[in-house]
């Protein structure tokens, strides 16, 4: 108990500071194959590309310990290309839609029919196209646009940024918010969890009480002696907390283990399953609308190809196969610390795209849910840390537990040896 509470003295505290654990991530982009057909009102059909591997490093700095039991902290990351695992380079060019113009459109369909004639003339002036053919580098990691300035000037406020415009941009030397956890000193099955994220014991982007709930941990290791049903952390990516559910119990290198992954319900709609009636408005089970978190861009969130999703999601595209080997996600937690030994974290961004009468560069696209890439966060303990895993926790138990019943043994012989004796004497 004393080696898993955030203590400086803990075994475990080095662990959480500073993760040892080679993570990496792996990022895949759909290629749209047929543009000019999408425009004319064609399904899309999509060739996946990847994946692009980025080996990822997280660190904690501004720990703050508190009289109450808790810690603060912020956790940066940063992430190195690795070009002898991934599929090409980052200079490789891929086609996709022009996410800053499709986007502003669906949030502008309900402005004006001058802002949009406007948007739609400046948008020809600058010779803006609903694709884009644009490096993976640019896509993650921003390029310059001169459409962002043209958005802020016509509609000041749409877009909340200036500069560069890219998917990642702001993952690379970033970090995820202050969490404030709680340590274990007093209450070990309290530690890991949550107090409050950037100040927050509630977030304020969805639309009941329940959804708005900042759940179970930071998403890095949960309170000891876990049982066989689930588990809970508080995802900033998401803007929301996930509950993954226990499926089987198994041995990671020798480590006993339990899988958690994803329920069907986890992106289900508020009509299939009431409770996620407050992340609505919703669109088909799978895919999660984080507009609210997004900057109200028609963004969403899926597992890999829709799998989980309603079937109508995967048919509205080609090119998509989705298989639960490929595309579910997983976290093998060693129950007797709460300590992850595996996982692989996969995710899908997806953008709403439609025909809005007044902007004529939608063309007659079709309304459907577009997937841009999915990503998968990989890592698993090995090595010298491993080792010592395996040693404290596996070996030395079983050789313990071995013991006792040799010990139990010899004291039975003793007993037995010992009664003996004293018949022999009468």
């Amino acid at each position: 108990l004393q080696n898993v509470r955030i203590d400086p003295t803990s075994i475990s505290f080095g662990m959480w500071k500073d993760i040892p654990v080679p993570f990496y991530m792996s990022v895949y982009f759909f290629e749209v194959l047929n543009p000019k057909e999408v425009l004319q009102g064609a399904k899309p059909v999509l060739n996946e590309r990847g994946p692009y591997v980025y080996r990822e490093f997280r660190h904690k700095t501004n720990i703050t310990f508190h009289d109450n039991d808790t810690v603060s902290f912020l956790e940066y990351r940063k992430v190195f290309f690795q070009p002898e695992l991934s599929h090409s380079s980052e200079d490789e060019y891929i086609v996709v839609p022009n996410i800053l113009m499709m986007g502003a459109a669906v949030m502008m369909e309900n402005l004006p029919n001058f802002v949009k004639l406007l948007l739609s003339g400046a948008l020809a002036g600058m010779k803006q196209e609903a694709f884009m053919n644009r490096t993976v580098r640019e896509i993650m990691w921003g390029y310059e646009d001169p459409l962002i300035d043209t958005i802020n000037k016509l509609v000041p406020g749409l877009i909340p940024f200036k500069g560069k415009f890219g998917l990642f941009v702001e993952l690379n030397n970033s970090n995820s918010g202050l969490f404030t956890v709680n340590t274990g000193m007093k209450n070990i099955s309290r530690v890991h969890m949550v107090d409050s994220w950037n100040g927050l014991k509630k977030v304020n982007y969805w639309r009941s009480k329940e959804c708005n709930m900042i759940n179970g941990t930071s998403g890095e290791m949960w309170p000891p002696f876990m049982s066989p049903t689930s588990l809970e952390f508080y995802s900033p990516d998401a803007c929301r907390s996930l509950t993954l559910v226990y499926e089987q119990s198994g041995k990671f290198k020798g480590v006993p283990t339990y899988r958690f992954v994803a329920p069907k319900t986890l992106f289900a709609n508020g009509t299939d399953y009431p409770p996620n009636e407050g992340f609505c408005p919703c669109m088909q089970s799978g895919i999660q609308n984080v507009s609210s978190c997004r900057m109200n861009a028609p963004m969403f969130l899926s597992h890999p190809h829709f799998y989980n999703a309603d079937p109508s999601l995967v048919d509205a595209v080609e090119g998509l196969h989705p298989s639960k080997d490929q595309h579910a996600l997983f976290l093998d937690v060693h129950p007797m610390t709460g300590i992850p030994m595996n996982c692989s974290i996969k995710l899908q961004l997806n953008l709403y795209i439609k025909r809005v009468p007044g902007i004529m560069q939608t063309g007659n696209v079709k309304p459907v849910v577009l997937p841009l890439l999915w990503f998968a966060e990989s890592g698993s303990i090995e090595g010298s840390v491993l080792k010592q895993f395996y040693t404290n926790l596996v070996l030395i138990p079983s050789l313990l537990d071995y013991l006792q019943y040799v010990l139990l043994g010899l004291g039975v012989l003793l007993i037995i040896s010992a009664a003996i004796l004293m018949v022999t004497h009468q």
